[in-house]
């Protein structure tokens, strides 16, 4: 059964929990603190199926921005490779129906919080309207 678009991003934000390792965020924070995991909207956020009118099942498209202190450009590549891979790994297990379709390439981002080095994880999640 699908999950609800209303509990879906604390379902995924409960799935990407690493207590210790990382901050978890089920929608984007005030401030992106380095070692973090925030799950933000994409575009387009909900994508219906029209094609069968017994079961519109849409599927909700979500970023999940990953992000890590800025240090060195070789310290920070591999720890970011080590980063993205733990989190596909935690999707992997998670009991949602959902297809990962893009990581994006590691980028420099300037926060409030400082530089911090961040990649996005394109991800779309059979939902339901319920």
């Amino acid at each position: 059964m699908p999950a609800a678009i209303t509990t879906l991003r604390g379902t995924l934000a409960s799935d990407l929990a690493n207590a210790g390792v990382w901050s978890t965020f089920a929608y984007p924070p005030a401030t992106l603190l380095a070692n973090s995991v925030c799950i933000t909207p994409s575009d387009p956020y909900i994508t219906p199926s029209n094609n069968d009118q017994t079961g519109l099942s849409p599927m909700a498209n979500f970023k999940i921005l990953i992000t890590a202190p800025a240090f060195d450009n070789q310290g920070n590549l591999a720890g970011m490779e080590t980063f993205i891979v733990a989190v596909v790994n935690k999707l992997a297990a998670s009991s949602l129906v959902l297809n990962i379709s893009s990581v994006s390439a590691p980028a420099i981002t300037n926060a409030a919080s400082g530089d911090l080095l961040t990649s996005e994880i394109t991800v779309s999640i059979l939902t339901s309207w319920s």
